[in-house]
Order: C-alpha cells, then structure tokens, then sequence
C-alpha cells in the first residue's frame, strides 16, 4: 500500500505541470548519449507520448554527431571538425550527413508511432522550414554547413493542429537549392523561437550547467549565464548551447533548460518535479 501512495504522490507532484502546461509547446532536442543507448532512446519516445497524452504539444528536433562520424569512417571519408563543429566539406559528405540523419528520423518516429504516439517525420528542406546559407566562420569554410536565414514553421504549426508530433531532422536549404547541414541544438532554438514556444529542452551528456567549483547551477537568468561566459565558468561545447538558448529566449521563449539525457525520463523529471534534473535558464 505504501509504495501505491508513493506512485500517487508522484502524480500529484506532476498535477500543476501538467494543469500549467497544456496547449503549450515544448521543442525538445535529442542529441547525446539518448540517442545511441537503447533504453534510453526508449524512455526518451515515452517520454515524448506522454507529453502529447497529456495535452504539451511536443516538437522534436535530432541530432547525428555520433553515427555520422561511423559512417563517415566506414567510408573512408575523415571527420573534420572546427571549434567543435562538424565540417561538412563536399557534397559527398552532405549526402552521407543527410543519408544518416534520414535513418535516425525513421528510426525515432517509429519508436515513438509503435508505442502509441503520432510522430511524422521531416527534414528542414520539407515545407521550406529552414532557410539557410553557407556559413562562414572565423574565415574557415564549413563547406555545406549552413546558418540559419529564416524559419517557416506553418508545417509544424500545421501537424500540431492535428496532434501529430513532428519530428525533424537539422538540414536546411538554401534559396538556390543547396542543402546544408545545421547544428542540432541552433535548429532547435531557432524553431523554438518561431514558435514563440513555452520551452526548449536541450538534452545533453552532462548533468548541465556547472559553476567554477563543478556543482551544478540549477537555475540562471540570462544576464547570470552571460556573466559565467565572459568569465570563462562557462565553456568548450556548453558555450553554443547556453548561446542558443539566450537566443531563444530573447526571440519569445518561456524558459530553456538543459538537462542530463544520460537520465532515463529526464524530460519528465525536469518537467514535471518540482527539483528537475539540470539547468533552467530564464529571462533577466
């Protein structure tokens, strides 16, 4: 009996989240250790069911870090990288980035379809969602890595109307046509802030932000995040992520978080309990 009032405990826990959050859109970026380990990959779909069952109207942006780089060396094709960011150098290895990140999508919309859920699959390139243009950085060329123009989100918009959960791939196209390949986390952001959407999660292989002495920061503002950058508290491959999400908030977004995806339902336990599991960042 107990442990049945402890599961009811928990649900009541979850009550004002769920009451606070229904109708609202949560942008949800899957990158990390959640996409490779299976059961986490699996409790991630769960997790994303249940925020559609409940009435949070969840959208899906993945990565593919890790299983590009396989396939780039199964192929004999070397992996480049700049500041932490994947170079994609020719159209060759823009067909293999878009190759694996379509395999990845099938992959997490049937997860999500076989457990109950209404996923539908996408691409930046479907319905012009992304616009995009060749980046430059630091004068070094990415290649076909692209930089974020503009986002359409009509087709999102579209598929949450009809309660279906999309579920969309980092590629952006170019006014001429050119497909790019984008950062996982800056797509994230960019539709989050179209959206004007209530979160944008970002699921990582660290607990989440950490101060100079490694404890975790459980909540920032904004103005707090960018102090912790310039001092150098923040840095190496937190820094785009925390930068993304400033952005998004400026563009209209509620509330960022980055949590550990190392977690299984890291998304409900940040969401819907009143400790969470990583770092909330909120307006100044």
């Amino acid at each position: 009996m107990q442990t049945a009032i402890e599961k009811a405990n928990i649900l009541m826990e979850a009550l004002p989240y769920i009451r606070k959050f229904s109708e609202k859109t949560f942008v949800i970026k899957f990158g990390g250790n959640a996409m490779v380990k299976s059961n986490l990959s699996h409790s991630f779909a769960l997790d994303v069911i249940l925020l559609s069952y409940v009435g949070i109207r969840p959208v899906v942006v993945h990565g593919g870090g890790p299983q590009i780089g396989s396939m780039l060396q199964r192929l004999g094709i070397e992996s480049q990288f700049f500041e932490g960011e994947r170079i994609t150098p020719d159209q060759e290895t823009m067909d293999v980035v878009e190759m694996v990140l379509g395999k990845i999508n099938k992959e997490l919309v049937s997860s999500i379809n076989t457990n109950g859920g209404r996923a539908v699959g996408l691409s930046g390139k479907d319905g012009s969602l992304i616009i995009a243009h060749k980046q430059e950085k630091n004068a070094v060329d990415m290649g076909f890595v692209g930089e974020i123009t503009k986002v359409n989100p009509r087709i999102i918009t579209t598929l949450d109307t009809n309660q279906f959960i999309p579920v969309i791939a980092p590629i952006g196209i170019g006014e001429d046509g050119q497909t790019y390949n984008i950062n996982a986390d800056t797509v994230a952001g960019a539709i989050a802030g179209a959206l004007a959407a209530e979160k944008l999660i970002l699921l990582t292989d660290v607990e989440g932000v950490k101060d100079r002495n490694g404890s975790l920061v459980s909540s920032l503002t904004t103005a707090e995040a960018q102090h912790m950058i310039q001092s150098g508290d923040i840095s190496g491959g937190m820094i785009p992520k925390v930068t993304c999400c400033i952005k998004s908030l400026a563009q209209g977004v509620a509330k960022a978080h980055i949590i550990d995806g190392r977690i299984e339902h890291a998304v409900l336990l940040e969401i819907f309990t009143d400790i969470g599991v990583g770092t909330q960042i909120i307006h100044a």
